[in-house]
């Protein structure tokens, strides 16, 4: 492998040479992503920029095994949640310190140090199947966190009990909950919180009627009376996130890039402030790919934050599958 955790983790990163370098690594070592790119007439002979490397579709995860290596039975399989009957996304994660040097990294980028605060999980639904890849992040950031961090599943009250205890104690907190579960803590109790971030990871599960961005935080923000929701964009398909401090805006951790595609034309990039596909550059996916186009609806701005503004109709079933292996 010709980069290693230092060469990527810096906040000084010359992101489009080392970009350009993993291209070159992913399309010389993983199969399916080089039948791809060769596809679209792409090699590392006429890649030089950005917007000349092909972007995997993210259902390739599903139908593919992504990976730069042979199996193997130390690999880590990280496994998307999906309705039953649906097939889920398998990513496979050669050597998981890639994986804890993202989320760490990029945690100190945000938040600073974990060991600073108290970490509550409230994810019922992810808790409640294997193979998440928030589940071990979370896991660990409540290892290196205050003691009274912790998972929550349905137990609310020993949960409001806690963040009353942590607040008298002027402890800093961060609160991570699935969507419809802080919309049900609230529903049992309002807060009026001072030392606690209140995290987002996006999604009802089917356990309650869909909400826009902006209605949603307003109802979050009076609920647990605080002034901004913090939101997390990551996927079981990247080992990197990036993360919210307010208003649904995004910023990326520095080896972590977004670009908006056309969604007429998905070769084609369009400018700051156009609504297209979300593509995501996630350089510590060394081992699977770094280059895939999701599908989310966004928009980026002149300072290279961006915001996710839902998904394409149907994405489940659309997208540019053009192989078979």
């Amino acid at each position: 492998m010709p980069l290693s955790y230092k060469d990527i983790f810096q906040n000084d990163l010359d992101f489009n040479r080392i970009a350009i370098e993993v291209f070159t690594f992913q399309y010389r070592n993983n199969l399916a992503y080089q039948k791809f790119c060769n596809l679209l007439h792409r090699n590392p002979k006429n890649t030089f920029e950005l917007k000349d490397i092909p972007f995997l579709p993210i259902s390739f995860f599903k139908e593919y095994q992504i990976k730069t290596n042979n199996l193997s039975k130390d690999d880590i399989i990280f496994t998307s949640s999906g309705t039953t009957g649906l097939q889920t996304s398998k990513h496979y994660v050669h050597d998981i310190q890639w994986y804890i040097h993202s989320y760490l990294k990029g945690f100190e980028y945000f938040y600073n140090n974990p060991a600073d605060y108290t970490f509550l999980a409230l994810l019922p639904s992810y808790l409640e199947r294997d193979g998440s890849s928030l589940i071990f992040m979370m896991e660990d950031l409540i290892q290196k966190g205050q003691p009274k961090s912790g998972f929550y599943l349905n137990n609310h009250q020993e949960l409001i009990d806690t963040l009353y205890q942590l607040e008298a104690n002027n402890q800093k907190t961060i609160l991570v909950g699935v969507t419809y579960a802080l919309l049900d803590l609230i529903e049992k109790q309002n807060f009026q919180l001072k030392n606690t971030l209140i995290m987002e990871t996006g999604g009802m599960k089917g356990k309650r009627k869909e909400l826009i961005r902006k209605e949603l935080h307003e109802i979050l923000c009076q609920g647990f009376g605080v002034q901004q929701i913090h939101s997390e964009y990551g996927m079981t398909e990247l080992l990197s996130q990036a993360y919210s401090k307010g208003d649904g805006i995004f910023e990326c951790p520095p080896w972590m890039k977004i670009m908006i595609r056309d969604t007429e034309d998905a070769l084609s990039y369009l400018p700051s402030g156009k609504t297209g596909g979300i593509n995501v550059i996630d350089l510590a996916n060394i081992n699977s790919c770094s280059f895939i186009a999701t599908q989310d609806l966004g928009k980026k701005y002149p300072n290279n934050s961006f915001e996710v503004l839902g998904r394409f109709d149907h994405s489940d079933i659309r997208g540019c599958n053009l192989m078979v292996i």
